[in-house]
């Protein structure tokens, strides 16, 4: 089975994280989410607690098949300078049988460390020039390459898992759980 670490930290986009753990977890991967912090609670950007299912320490990111990195200004900054969870990106980035998968501003820790070179890649507008050697897609919520996936912000997280899901799992998968969802591209018009 799949395995997935979802990492946070103090300041983590609340929407980003758990619309893309609720959907993976639905598509029956094991997700899990983990606090870099030195305690399970972790608050997210707007002041909601939330209780992290472990702590960095205590974890083996070198085992699971994704590392996910959720968005949010203060979140990302936080992640940005945890130079084990980096080590951990870099490691995952260059084995193409694992993956990475970052949303609004957190595909910038990718940029900013060497890991979307040469790739196609989005983040939250105003962010791109962080994309160090990477192609911006301006045009997509979503952008897949090789074992690297981006999101450009909120407004994509359902999107966002529903890839991840693709990924993982399959694109049957991931159908399934869209049309459990109600997800917009399944309703007749």
């Amino acid at each position: 089975m799949a395995e997935v670490y979802a990492f946070l930290a103090d300041g983590f986009e609340l929407v980003e994280c758990m619309a893309v753990v609720d959907i993976l977890r639905r598509g029956k991967v094991d997700v899990r989410t983990v606090s870099i912090g030195k305690s399970y609670e972790v608050t997210c950007s707007h002041g909601v607690r939330v209780i992290a299912d472990e702590l960095f320490d205590d974890i083996a990111p070198e085992k699971a098949t994704m590392l996910f990195l959720p968005g949010g200004k203060k979140g990302t900054e936080a992640l940005a300078g945890f130079r084990p969870l980096i080590s951990a990106l870099k490691k995952a980035a260059d084995n193409q049988s694992r993956k990475v998968a970052a949303i609004c501003a957190a595909p910038t820790i990718l940029g900013q460390n060497g890991l979307l070179a040469g790739k196609k890649a989005t983040c939250y507008p105003g962010m791109e020039d962080r994309l160090i050697e990477a192609e911006y897609v301006d045009d997509a919520g979503v952008v897949t390459d090789g074992n690297i996936i981006t999101g450009r912000g909120m407004g994509v997280s359902v999107d966002f898992g529903l890839e991840l899901l693709k990924q993982l799992r399959g694109e049957q998968a991931a159908d399934i759980i869209k049309h459990q969802i109600q997800h917009p591209e399944t309703i007749k018009k």
